[in-house]
């Protein structure tokens, strides 16, 4: 029982940490290397990170540059953040790409906001789901019934105490999200 009790919980923080990937990517006005973590560029005919293309950095608060090592995917990678649909447009000096991110209204913060809970309902889904697994895992060890009562009470009490995480990294995101 401690087994499953150890993977069930490493499952948790599992989805801990991809919750945090997630809510990483929404931008909250502030220029952030992450929030190009999806863009492929095609160069030479094959989608490739923006990442393994160019040099990306934050030379103001609400900017990006990305210099390319190879100036002549200039263009495509231009074209890539423009195709992504970020919320973005960028431009170039003919050797850099820039991304100024423009000022959030209320109306997209609160979009948003929207947005964040969306994903960490998302996670206490999956948690909900870890939990399952490990309730029927646990039912499946045919042990005396108060021993299996009290797995599934240390699965429950598992659970508690990372849904309250998800909820302190939603608020700290909201409050993140909402601050101009």
């Amino acid at each position: 029982m401690d087994e499953i009790l150890k993977k069930t919980e490493e499952r948790m923080l599992n989805t801990i940490e991809t919750l945090e990937n997630k809510f990483t990517s929404v931008r909250a006005g502030r220029a952030n290397p992450s929030m190009l973590d999806g863009v492929m560029v095609e160069y030479y005919g094959v989608p490739t990170p923006i990442k393994s293309l160019a040099t990306i950095s934050v030379p103001e608060a609400r900017q990006l540059s990305i210099k390319p090592y190879d100036r002549s995917c200039l263009g495509a990678i231009e074209k890539a953040i423009f195709e992504a649909n970020l919320g973005v447009t960028p431009t170039n000096n003919g050797e850099t790409v820039f991304i100024v991110i423009p000022p959030l209204t209320e109306d997209r913060r609160k979009e948003l906001v929207k947005q964040v809970k969306d994903l960490a309902e998302e996670g206490k889904i999956a948690l909900r789901n870890i939990r399952q697994d490990a309730n029927k895992a646990i039912e499946n060890l045919k042990l005396p019934e108060d021993e299996e009562k009290r797995g599934n009470n240390e699965v429950q009490d598992l659970i508690n105490e990372y849904n309250k995480m998800i909820e302190e990294k939603l608020k700290e995101k909201e409050k993140d999200l909402m601050t101009l």
